[in-house]
């Protein structure tokens, strides 16, 4: 069987471009040796019919009858990457060759690159496909929504083996370039099949690498090579507008850089893109303005949840000192009828989520103001999910629910099925506490004759569209729209 597997293996790697003919014993003979096996029988004619991921899953179990590995999910895991790994050629091997196809196409050269990283299993595709993903309606256009299943659940055993385990300090933290062919602890992720593109971006060197649990088609992460805090500077718009120079059919975005509406890593400076149109971006303007320090930028103000300003222009230059001059303003602006506070005895709470793409030849970047600002009525955050909406949403709004995505936790699936029982006058039904008073209001709400699903999904993305609400700094009414129109005049 353990021969079988192999084979099974090196075939479905072989038509997925990761070794050619000539690879074939010695990659055979290195999975063998993983697994303590002496000697490779050959199989009988005919292939398994066992795909990729079942295929290792096997192998894990072979290995954990061998007591190579222990049976918990993070030692599968190192296992099974240790054994993509064989696969894969060394970082400035695939540096060349992304750089190679680089120059006749971007494009080409993250294609590449992306299914690679899909076909080593370090994007682990099998886990993703288990997301449960909606499109509802909004004011504001469509919206989306994922229920995020993809991270298995950890038993109690893998629980306490965590909790027990010492804290490495080695890499420094889970975007540093150290993880690059890490194999992986019990505390960190299996990261032996990890590989990244250097590249120079605002004369420093970064690294593009894929999202192992990605959110969105080719969900990237650039990451800084220095293990620097995340901070916005006038520096931040150069690399991002550097980015979609380098990779013109990818957006990028950084999550804002203070506490509550900083929804990531802070400690390391890195930013999140992809090949992905986002609902924020085809999103309506409320209306126009324009610069007259910078003539060749083009301005306006978003019909969106979060209080959002979209430059446009041709001169990357201009553009970048435009987002500065913005950014600098809105740093030490206050309006107290908003509830906007630029300091509290000294400490900022005014920053911005920056996000950048190409429209055509234009760069286009959008500027969403954050305030993290919190009081007794609001202790986690003014401008954050309002306790009303919070068994839905209780994190931070980060880059990805900004653009209009939301991410929510994989135990809602279950919830909502509960939900759906109550609301049908099942007498089984227990819906969760913090769900009770949104359930009943839906009970009273729903129409039988309606479709329950379409319903309770419609219902949850209401729920999410208030979460952006909240976040929203100036409201979308008479009276927020006049705030905004004061703060561009201050510009």
């Amino acid at each position: 069987m353990c021969s079988n597997l192999i084979d099974n293996l090196i075939n479905i790697c072989h038509l997925n471009h990761l070794l050619e003919s000539i690879d074939e014993i010695y990659i055979r003979n290195q999975i063998l040796a993983l697994l303590n096996e002496p000697e490779f029988v050959d199989p009988p004619i005919g292939t398994l019919s066992l795909n990729l991921y079942e295929t290792l899953e096997k192998l894990c179990d072979i290995a954990v009858e061998r007591n190579i590995i222990e049976d918990n999910l993070s030692s599968r895991d190192i296992f099974s990457s240790n054994i993509m790994n064989k696969f894969l050629d060394k970082p400035s091997i695939i540096n060349d060759k992304f750089f190679d196809l680089y120059v006749n196409s971007p494009k080409s050269a993250t294609d590449w690159f992306y299914d690679m990283s899909k076909n080593s299993n370090y994007i682990k595709v099998d886990r993703i496909a288990k997301n449960k993903s909606y499109i509802v309606n909004s004011p504001y256009g469509n919206l989306e929504i994922t229920i995020n299943l993809s991270k298995p659940e950890k038993d109690p055993k893998q629980i306490m083996l965590e909790k027990s385990a010492p804290t490495n300090k080695y890499p420094r933290c889970l975007l540093c370039l150290e993880n690059e062919g890490y194999n992986g602890t019990i505390k960190l992720p299996d990261r032996a099949n990890h590989r990244v593109i250097r590249t120079m971006l605002n004369n420093r060197e970064w690294a593009i690498q894929y999202s192992p649990y990605l959110y969105y088609n080719e969900h990237c992460i650039v990451l800084s090579a220095e293990h620097v805090p995340m901070q916005i500077t006038k520096d931040t718009f150069k690399t991002l507008l550097d980015f979609t120079s380098f990779l013109p059919h990818y957006f990028i975005g950084s999550n804002a850089d203070l506490p509550i509406v900083g929804g990531s890593i802070l400690a390391h400076e890195h930013y999140q893109g992809g090949n992905y149109i986002f609902p924020m971006q085809t999103a309506k303007e409320i209306f126009k303005f324009r610069l007259e320090t910078h003539k060749s930028v083009k301005g306006s103000v978003l019909h969106w949840p979060l209080s959002t300003i979209r430059l446009s222009s041709l001169n990357v230059y201009e553009l970048t000192d435009a987002c500065n001059v913005i950014f600098e303003s809105w740093k030490n602006y206050s309006d107290k009828g908003c509830n906007i506070l630029s300091h509290t005895n000294g400490v900022p709470h005014n920053t911005i989520t920056p996000i950048c793409r190409r429209n055509g030849q234009f760069y286009e970047m959008d500027l969403v103001l954050r305030n993290n600002r919190t009081t007794e009525e609001h202790p986690l955050g003014i401008f954050h999910p309002h306790k009303e909406v919070q068994h839905i949403k209780k994190e931070n709004i980060g880059l990805i629910e900004v653009m209009g995505l939301a991410i929510l936790p994989g135990r809602l699936l279950t919830e909502l099925e509960d939900i759906k029982e109550y609301i049908l006058g099942k007498e089984e039904a227990k819906v969760a506490q913090y769900h009770q008073d949104w359930a009943t209001e839906l009970k009273q709400r729903y129409n039988p004759s309606s479709n329950l699903d379409k319903f309770i999904i419609q219902e949850l993305g209401n729920k999410f569209t208030t979460v952006l609400e909240h976040a929203g700094v100036f409201k979308l009414d008479e009276q927020g729209i006049d705030c905004f129109k004061n703060f561009i005049s201050t510009i």
